[in-house]
């Protein structure tokens, strides 16, 4: 995108008109103007050009300078207008979070479940709350997630943020977190590719990332949900840990023993698992 196009694009999202922009930044090129040749030089038309002016005076952006019979238009120096527009937007910010925090509060209920769906707009939250993280986020993780969270993740690590978790993925980012064990039939196995993240213990989130726009994880801050998720972490990183550990042949019986475990949770009748449960 065209650089002037791409500042105009970024003026209206601060909620000004496409006419101001332009009135505005004409005259950071070429100033003093009045308001004839400003409208010649800018494409605003004649009609509107004084409105677009006076809409700016107010806002401070320009101001106005009486020469004999004439009025000459002079831009605000950029840094002192982008300054001023910080501060106006940090107040803005404040009033605004200080009233809908309060709202908030009064009306919170923390068991709720909120479903988040389309895989970008997850990502997006994810990185979201991991910008906010201040003490520890767990995760069981694929590969083509996490890259797209290391950014806010390596920012989180500055900051003193601890990372722990399971990743499912032939290349360790981070040596916190524990590859599963026996990853390629793992990957091989499963058909869909899942997150479970928590945030400071406050945030959890949970489900399907791998279904493009059909993706759709939970988000919760309910205590109950929260602490499933932490032990359902906990639990992996016990038994990839406990194999990792083992010799040779104590791992080959332990992943024998975990098979046959999993082929008869997953896979046999209850009649029979309760057949095998016996016979252990």
């Amino acid at each position: 995108m065209d650089q002037a196009l791409l500042i105009l694009n970024d003026m209206k999202t601060l909620g000004f008109s496409e006419y101001e922009c332009k009135a505005y930044l004409t005259l950071l090129e070429d100033y003093p103007l009045n308001g004839y040749a400003l409208s010649k030089n800018s494409g605003i038309p004649r009609s509107r050009i004084y409105e677009v002016l006076k809409n700016l005076i107010t806002k401070q952006m320009v101001f106005e300078q009486a020469q004999e019979k004439n009025k000459l238009y002079y831009p605000m120096e950029p840094d002192i207008f982008i300054k001023k527009l910080k501060e106006n937007y940090e107040t803005v910010f404040s009033n605004i979070s200080q009233h809908t925090g309060k709202l908030y509060k009064e009306k919170k209920i923390d068991d709720k479940l909120v479903v988040i769906k389309g895989r970008q707009n997850i990502i997006s939250f994810l990185n979201l709350l991991i910008k906010g993280a201040q003490k520890r986020i767990a995760m069981s993780i694929w590969d083509k997630e996490i890259n797209e969270l290391m950014p806010e993740l390596d920012k989180a690590l500055e900051r003193g943020v601890m990372l722990r978790g399971i990743y499912f993925g032939e290349s360790m980012p981070y040596d916190t977190l524990v590859p599963h064990r026996r990853i390629k039939r793992y990957m091989a196995e499963k058909k869909q590719r899942y997150v479970s993240i928590i945030i400071d213990g406050v945030h959890a989130i949970s489900g399907v990332v791998s279904k493009a726009e059909e993706s759709k994880v939970t988000w919760t801050k309910d205590e109950g949900f929260i602490e499933i998720s932490e032990d359902y972490i906990a639990h992996d990183l016990i038994v990839n840990l406990y194999s990792a550990s083992l010799d040779e042949e104590a791992y080959r019986a332990f992943e024998a023993f975990a098979d046959s475990v999993h082929n008869q949770y997953f896979h046999y009748s209850d009649e029979a698992y309760n057949t095998y449960r016996k016979l252990r």
